[in-house]
This record gives C-alpha cells, structure tokens and sequence, in this order.
C-alpha cells in the first residue's frame, strides 16, 4: 500500500487537553486543565516563535506534565509508545533511541532548545512538557534531525506563587521512587524552584537493577519590567544494568530463551554523572520587537560496559557473546540567541525571526575489546542455560574449559573537538485573512577536528562543512479553527555522525547525508476542546558513496520513507478524555544499483494507539490504554523479526481530598510476551510482563 501526497492531507498534533495530575499554582489537585495552544507555551522556550499549533505546517505532538504524570509515564520510550510517526529502538539498553519517521536516531534530543545528545536516559521530573517534531528541519535545530526532533521544556521557577508537590511510586517488581517540586518567592521580582528525585530502579529480567539520582533548582529574576532571567542547574547521576535483549532463531525471537540475560552480572552496567549549567534572558525591546538570549553548558561524564549475544547456535545448544567497554567525557558549550519582530508591511503582517547559534564541543572517547584468555579475541562461546556460566569477568565455556576476559583490546580512542556557527531567518507572513506564508533558511558552519590517539594509529583529520537548510511553509485557514497546510524542509548530517566519533577512510572526503520532507496536512478544532488532526508526508534521505568501480568519483545513494498520521484528541465531555492516533509508514533500502526490495529495520507499517480516561465521580476516574505495532524487520537483510503486539494498559485515580491522590498505572495487563524493540539480529528486547505502579501524589 503506497501514500502520496495527493492522495490525502495531514499533520498529528498532541492536544495538550489533559486530566491534571500534579498540583496546579495554587497547591490544589485540578482534575482538568484545557491548556496550550503554543508548540512553546513556556516563553523561555526561546529557539521558535510563539505561534498557535493551528498555524505550525509540520507534524508535532506535545504532552504536557500533568498527562505525563497521568499515564505513569517515567521514560521518554513509554511516550514513544503513544505518539505517531514514532516509535523505539533498544539503543543497547543504555540510552534513549528513537525511530523518527524510520530514521534511528540517538542524538536528536534538546532541553528548552539546546542539543542535548550524549547517550543517556532522560529524567522528565523536572519537565513542563515534550515537544517531538517530525520530518526534517534543521532551521529550528541545525544538523541533524533527520527524521525530527525531541525537545523537553523544562520547569521553571514563578514569581508570586508559592507551591509544593511530591510524588511517591512503588511497582510490583520491588522498585521504587520519589521526586518533589517546590516553588517560592524571594522578593517581588524573584522566585526559586526546587524539583528533584531518586529511584531505585527493577524489573522482570535477573540481575536487573539501578539508580537514579536528579536534582535542579532554578531561579527567575525580574530584572526590570522588560528584562526577565531564568537561571537553572541539574546534577544527573544515574547508573543501570545493561540488558540487550535475546537471540532470534529461525528469523524470529527465540521464546524459549526469554527469560535467560546474556550478560555479566557484574559487569553489565552505565553510569553518568553530570552538571547541567543553563541561563536565559528574555527582553522587550518594544512593543513589537522581543530577544531570546541563552547559554548552556553541559559537562558529561559517561561509562558504559557490556557482555552481549553475538551469535547462537541452536543445535549444539551455546551462545556466543562478544563484549566492550567504553567511556565517553564530553562538555557542550552552546550561546544562542534570536529577535522576534511583529510588524506589518503594506498592510501585510509578518512575524520575522532571526537568530543565531554557537555551539563548542570537546569530546573524548575511547573504546577496549574484552579479550578472553581462550580465544585471544572478544568472543566467546557458553552452554546456553540460565544463568550463564559466565560473572565477574570468568567462567566456564562451551567445550568445559575455565576461562577468564578482561577490556584489555583497544578498539578506538578519539579527541573531537567540534565548533559549529549558525545563523537562521524565519519569516511567517499573513498575505490575508486567511492565508499564510512561512519561509526562511538557516546557514551552518560545522568544523570538526579529530584526534585518533591509539598508539597505532595516531593522526589527526579535519573537515569543514558549510550547508544551508530552507524550509518554506502555507498555511490556509478557511475559518479559524481549521488549517490546512503544506510545507517543505530540509536537514543534513555531517558523515562524523551523531556522536561524531571519526572520520576515518573516505569519510573526511564525502559530503553531509541530506535529508528532504514534504508534507501536507490538516488540521481541524472542531469543538472546544476536541481536535482532529492529519498527515501524510515523503521523507528522502541522499548520501554520497565512494563509487565501487571508481574511488575518485562518488555515488549519490537516495532512499524514501512515506506515510500517514492520523488522530482525534480531546475532551469528549466534562468526564470523558480522549486520544487516539494511527500511523503508516512505508519504505525502501536503496543502494548503488538502485531498490534492494529490502525494509528499513524498525520500521512497523502500521503502528495504532488510543488512551481514554473518563471520571465516575468526583473522586474517582479509569483509564485504559492500548497500542499496536505492526510486525518490523530487526535488520537490513530482512532475515529476522518483530513480531506485531497489542498491549493494553489501565489506571485509576481516587482523590481522597483536594490534596492528596492515590493512583494505580497497570502496564500489560493482558500479560503478553512481546517485544518492543532490537538492536540487531541477536539482541531483542523482552517486553516486561503485567506489572502496577502505585503512587501516592500530593501538594503542600
């Protein structure tokens, strides 16, 4: 089944409608909040104008605190799930991944529009709602992006209001955790706020188990009636055990291995430490003209080690698992800064933006091997049995012997040193009453310097690449609450990559990967607080190649993903919220000699999700939740899959007085086995079976 652009209109967006389950200013528990007609309610949000999600011509959805706190939600997959256009990858169980639109990513993610894209899970305590936009469009964000982009608002501190909320949770596999917010003034024109957390984490897999550690005050200063400063900091540490999934045999999950961890007990583990420094000013220039001035800067510390199956052999029984460790220090240093203008020319009103980014950024990191002592490599085979014969860097192997590894193969060691200028113009221009026109470009200097410090290597690569990225927009609005639009952007990718690890071989020689969207869409308000929204879109993706019969030329390889969105959210009546959403996505691996025929990996043809709360009393409320996606291939030969799953989840709420609320999140509830996600052919995540979450949520 093939969409095209003709064929039907369409843009998804997340209405930020929501039951509220968090205390609002006034230290009350709200049962509904109608809030958010802005992709960027919170004005310190400073990258995009303050436009109504009516008038964006691009695909987006938003979900807010409250409904965040609502579905039980602790982790940005477990919004994933709901959202269209989008879903998981395993990301080697240490760190957010997400499929854009079929493009994997684990680097296209911002905090109140700064990048964001060390390898890590993101906390969302301290967040007042996430932006995911897809399609490409690096006028907002600059490179990357391909498929889109995460962004989290974070919380900040009010002036004049004093409040207090916390939050316990505890799940039936035995973890549990707390996190609190708190606001007051200081002064007339200054308020502090305090949020903050801790979990222990489990769950349905042996030798699971880990931290999680956050805090971050913030201040807002009132520096004159025009001027206004936003101060934050965040100390993230947090630490886990690495689980990456099971074996496939005969091109599926092995089932019978399900409950079996293909790891070290001991030596399966990340851990991230980090200090998380941002700043912002906003200022009235005039009536009409207003700035946005941030500066970030993150310093990150990271290790990650790991034992997983490489290779299994039903027959004789063993598995072969290959391992690695690797640490990452990285501090990103980012200066931003924009002016909005509202004005109007020859009666025709434009709502200009222009800006500019300075981003620094050190990197080093380093990969080891394990080398076992029987073998004298990284790969070694084991009697498949649970557990493994194998903890603590030791154990017995395959054919009886007792062997011991250690990371002790160097694999890689780099020194990045990045410097990237930006500058970007937007303007949305109302040509009439009904009819506007979006269109701008951005301009990026991307300089990058890589030291490669292995003793048998050592040399130092540069490449510098200069792109401009447009993107062009019109939006017509019949009548107020109905849009249609169509749009047009681009993004590129420089060939060091997400995390910019080398550009080692040919790769200092080639040109960005580009990425193209165009989309069309409609979107639709038809009752106060229900909206229908549509899409469909083509995203092409070109990248130059080494030619295989000539090395001095350089093939241009492009490949296509299509598809369509689809939702309807809202308040259905004073008791009954809604939403509900479908997505198709279509595409093709294309190689020099042109289509392979063959499937992007992680890529469901049709993924389907609906969540509805409705309140029976005053006190008391349900929801119920499922989701499905379509069967996907685990890898680009196509020779192993994800089998489809529908998963149904449930909640109740008991407010037992205006300030206290017992609620219950029960996630699996028809106990399937299933599996979410993968990495590749032998390493599949297993789907957690039923389990429940109790919380006790409260203000103060």
């Amino acid at each position: 089944m093939k969409f095209t652009l003709t064929s039907i209109a369409s843009a998804l967006i997340l209405s930020n409608t929501a039951f509220a389950q968090t205390p609002d200013a006034s230290g009350e528990l709200e049962r509904l909040t109608i809030t958010g007609q802005y992709l960027s309610s919170n004005e310190s949000n400073s990258i995009k104008t303050p436009t109504p999600v009516i008038d964006v011509p691009q695909s987006l959805s938003i979900i807010s605190a409250d409904e965040i706190s609502r579905r039980g939600i602790r982790s940005i997959g477990q919004i994933i799930d709901y959202t269209p256009g989008v879903n998981t990858t395993q990301g080697e169980g240490h760190r957010d991944a997400v499929v854009f639109r079929g493009v994997r990513s684990t680097a296209d993610f911002f905090i109140d529009g700064n990048r964001d894209d060390v390898q890590y899970y993101r906390a969302l305590y301290n967040i007042e709602q996430v932006e995911i936009l897809r399609g490409p469009n690096a006028l907002l964000f600059g490179r990357g992006g391909t498929g889109g982009v995460l962004n989290r608002v974070s919380k900040k501190a009010q002036i004049d209001e004093e409040f207090g909320a916390s939050k316990a949770h505890l799940n039936t596999f035995g973890g549990f955790g707390g996190e609190i917010d708190t606001n007051f003034s200081t002064g007339n024109r200054s308020a502090v706020r305090i949020n903050g957390m801790y979990e222990s984490l489990d769950n349905h897999r042996d030798f699971f188990d880990g931290e999680r550690l956050g805090i971050n005050p913030t201040a807002r200063i009132e520096l004159s009636d025009k001027s206004l400063l936003d101060l934050s900091y965040e100390y993230i540490n947090h630490e886990r055990f690495i689980d990456r999934g099971i074996p496939t045999l005969d091109g599926r999950p092995a089932e019978s291995l399900k409950n079996i961890v293909f790891a070290d007990p001991e030596n399966n583990f990340t851990e991230l430490e980090a200090h998380v420094f941002r700043a912002n000013l906003q200022h009235q220039f005039s009536d009409n003209v207003k700035g946005n001035f941030s500066a970030y800067y993150g310093d990150f510390d990271k290790v990650y080690s790991n034992f997983y199956a490489s290779a299994y052999n039903t027959n004789e029984n063993y598995v072969e698992l290959d391992g690695y460790i690797d640490t990452t220090v990285r501090d990103n240093f980012i200066l931003s800064g924009n002016l909005i203008s509202e004005f109007a020319t020859g009666g025709i009103e434009h709502t200009l933006i222009v800006g500019s980014e300075f981003i620094q950024t050190n990197s080093d990191q380093n990969r080891f091997n394990s080398e076992f002592s029987s073998t004298d490599n990284d790969k070694e085979t084991f009697t498949l049995e649970r557990p493994l014969n194998f903890s603590g860097f030791s154990g017995v192997n395959f054919a009886g012997q007792t062997i011991t590894t250690a990371f002790s193969d160097l694999n890689d060691d780099t020194r990045v040193d990045l410097d990237v200028y930006s500058f970007y113009i937007q303007d949305e221009i109302a040509l009439s009453e009904h009819l506007d026109l979006i269109v701008g470009g951005r301009f990026d200097s991307f300089d990058i310097k890589v030291f490669n410090a292995d003793p048998e290597k050592l040399e130092t690569r540069s490449r510098k690449d200069q792109e401009f990225s447009p993107r062009a927009g019109l939006v017509y609005k019949p009548v107020e609450n109905i849009s249609f639009y169509a749009s047009y952007s681009e993004s590129f990718l420089p060939r060091s990559g997400e995390q910019f690890t080398d550009i080692n071989g040919d790769d200092d020689k080639l040109d960005p990967d580009t990425y193209s969207n165009r989309e069309v869409g409609v979107k639709w308000d038809f009752a106060d607080s229900l909206s229908l929204t549509a899409a469909v879109f083509e995203n092409e993706q070109s990248s130059p190649q080494v030619a295989d019969n000539d090395p001095a030329t350089l093939d241009v390889v492009d490949s296509e993903i299509e598809g369509f969105e689809l939702q309807l959210s809202g308040q259905l009546n004073d008791t009954w919220y809604f939403n509900a959403n479908y997505s198709y996505l279509d595409g093709e691996i294309v190689d020099r000699t042109g289509p392979t025929g063959k499937t992007p990996r992680e890529l469901p043809e049709n993924t389907f999700s609906i969540w509805t709360s409705y309140w029976i009393s005053d006190t008391f409320g349900l929801s119920l939740g499922a989701s499905y996606q379509d069967q996907s291939f685990v890898n680009t030969s196509n020779s192993a899959v994800l089998p489809s799953y529908t998963r149904f989840d449930a909640a109740a709420y008991y407010d037992l007085n205006e300030d206290l609320r017992l609620q219950v999140n029960i996630e699996n509830l028809s106990d399937k086995l299933y599996f979410p996600n993968s990495h590749s052919t032998h390493q599949v995540t297993v789907g957690a079976p039923i389990n429940a979450t109790f919380s006790i949520i409260g203000a103060f």
